[in-house]
């Protein structure tokens, strides 16, 4: 099944550089639902293809909100990924969730209010299930490379994404963390649903770069604080990227069975 297997990877900032990547090429597609954020670039790992795309588009200019979420994921899938890796940064809602420690959620709280989070939202309505959004296939072969890489890492945990671009204030953050979520970020919703309805394998992998504002010992988020975090942790990404990718299979998986044509 190995040579069916194509890898999305929804970058964040460190990973515009595609340079770890062999033989890359870049190309710029459109959708049925407008141009995604940025030109698609084409490669392998060890053998394996992938495509990144820059979530926010080149030099970061795209707000979370304006983001082109169905066109990016639209676009991965037209190229026919059938695994999405999605780096993100986020804010630790837990003491023990340190700068720098990789969580890979297995569930989210969605906040978010202005965001289009389907590809059904017109006539031909689909219920999909999102009791376990997450890749719980993809998620355990992201543990076992954490742990031969030596990564600090969080198996499982509730990410909850919020509309942005502000941050939180001290009285949501600590409403979010009573809720026991234990990160916050501003760009898995709708991502995570849209993978779903497509069928595609998607786990988050979040970066923690700050606690957000609830710690009263800890200097309340800046994007400063944010980019300087991910600037440092930025080649541990990369080579739990790089380890990861040669050992993901298909397989049986539920997360395929929940496909559906939106032009069906």
């Amino acid at each position: 099944m190995r040579d069916k297997i194509k890898v999305g990877i929804i970058g964040g900032s460190g990973l515009e550089d595609p340079a770890f990547i062999d033989n890359y090429s870049s190309t710029k597609v459109s959708t049925p639902y407008g141009e995604p954020s940025s030109e698609l670039i084409l490669g392998r790992v060890s053998d394996i293809p992938v495509v990144i795309i820059s979530r926010h588009g080149k030099g970061h200019a795209i707000t979370p909100s304006n983001v082109n979420y169905r066109g990016n994921l639209w676009s991965l899938k037209d190229q026919g990924c059938t695994h999405v890796l999605a780096t993100t940064a986020c804010g630790s809602l837990r003491e023990d969730i340190k700068r720098g420690d990789f969580v890979l959620p297995d569930q989210f709280i969605d906040r978010t209010i202005k965001r289009v989070s389907t590809f059904y939202d017109e006539s031909n309505v689909q219920h999909v299930p999102m009791g376990s959004p997450f890749c719980e296939k993809t998620r355990s072969v992201l543990q076992n490379q954490a742990q031969k890489l030596e990564l600090r890492y969080h198996l499982g945990g509730t990410i909850v994404t919020i509309e942005g671009p502000r941050f939180s204030t001290k009285a949501e953050s600590m409403l979010f963390r009573s809720w026991g979520c234990d990160v916050i970020n501003m760009s898995t919703v709708p991502e995570v649903v849209l993978a779903r309805e497509l069928g595609m394998c998607y786990q988050s992998i979040a970066m923690s770069t700050d606690y957000d504002c609830w710690h009263e010992s800890e200097e309340e988020v800046s994007m400063e604080m944010i980019f300087a975090v991910m600037a440092e942790n930025a080649e541990n990404v990369k080579k739990l990227l790089m380890n990861t990718i040669p050992s993901l299979s298909i397989g049986e998986c539920k997360c395929q069975s929940f496909y559906r044509s939106a032009s069906e």
